[in-house]
């Protein structure tokens, strides 16, 4: 795919995720398959750029291009100036979010919010891709700020003027937050509207609803989220289905075990220990959502406090479902797979 000036692997993207997408689980997601990982927000407030976790969400070494930031903020001339920091700090592509449904984000007029004040939206955009140049421009909102308010069709159309290369559509207002069904009438509607790129969110649980939306929506392409946290393997079931039109089978046990331990490590080295640990909770809780005995497992390993531990208890059980059967089978899959 060609996409704001790069050459893509495929046409899948990993949606930014605050507290998700930061670089280890973004090299995950690219090397099983996504064709973009957009980093987890970066706030425009100019006063954070020292903090030691802006540091780490604006940290690429080591990341396969191209490497999208997304910057969050309400201010056109702090946001420019954003742009203008992570650029100069190795971002290839400028995000702008304008879909957060955060409370802490729309208090400040931030994240889905902006959708409210279409000017604003406009002036915010064109300081952004005048401040970089040389630096594409892309940009994630949602259907609008609530129902009765559907105003995606013209963001995108201030966009695709304002000189924005792409964009990424939830498929849901504001108001939804991530309740309900994504709809995708809307996003088709943007389609027929700009001639810029068009990329479709909500939803994609699997690589039959890949197809499927994209098919309905004309999209140019797919960007998964919640699907992906303990399941990055998604992106080349997608890939491989999108391309043959068949299903792979599941994984190994035994590879998804390597999968996760990698993942594991890079967490401890990225975070520290200490700092890793915490984080490596929520990911192998994810990993084994909808497992045979995971609930029971969880439990346990949230009490575990070190890097020992925490591996022994993943070597332990991924052994005992290998045992049961070589490839993985859930014995519920995840509600939100199930979707």
């Amino acid at each position: 795919m060609q996409y704001a000036g790069f050459t893509l692997r495929n046409n899948l993207f990993v949606a930014p995720m605050a507290g998700v997408t930061d670089r280890p689980f973004r090299q995950l997601c690219k090397k099983l398959g996504a064709g973009v990982a957009v980093s987890e927000m970066v706030t425009s407030n100019s006063l954070l750029y020292g903090s030691a976790k802006t540091r780490r969400r604006a940290e690429h070494a080591g990341e396969a291009d191209p490497i999208s930031v997304q910057i969050a903020g309400a201010d056109p001339a702090m946001m420019a100036d954003a742009a203008r920091y992570n650029a100069d700090n190795g971002a290839q592509i400028i995000d702008i979010n304008m879909g957060c449904p955060a409370k802490k984000v729309c208090n400040v007029m931030a994240g889905s919010a902006l959708m409210q004040d279409e000017p604003l939206v406009a002036r915010i955009l064109e300081a952004v891709v005048a401040a970089v140049p040389g630096t594409p421009v892309t940009l994630k909102f949602r259907t609008g700020w609530n129902r009765d308010n559907r105003n995606a069709p013209t963001i995108a159309r201030i966009a695709e003027a304002s000189g924005i290369r792409a964009v990424a559509i939830h498929g849901r207002t504001r108001a939804d937050q991530y309740t309900g069904n994504a709809e995708y009438d809307t996003i088709a509607e943007v389609k027929s509207l700009v001639k810029i790129p068009v990329i479709a969110n909500g939803d994609i649980t699997t690589p039959e609803k890949a197809r499927y939306v994209l098919d309905y929506t004309g999209a140019d392409g797919v960007m998964i989220g919640r699907a992906a946290q303990g399941r990055p393997w998604i992106f080349r079931e997608i890939e491989h289905y999108l391309a043959t039109g068949t299903l792979l089978p599941p994984p190994l046990v035994a590879e998804i075990l390597q999968v996760c331990r990698e993942h594991l490590g890079d967490l401890y080295a990225f975070y520290g220990e200490e700092t890793g640990v915490r984080i490596a909770r929520k990911h192998i809780s994810w990993y084994t959502k909808g497992l045979v005995g995971s609930a029971a497992f969880r439990r346990t390993m949230n009490q575990l406090s070190d890097v020992r531990e925490q591996l022994e208890a993943v070597d332990d059980f991924f052994g005992r479902l290998a045992e049961q059967d070589a490839r993985l089978r859930y014995e519920e899959l995840p509600q939100e797979l199930a979707a």
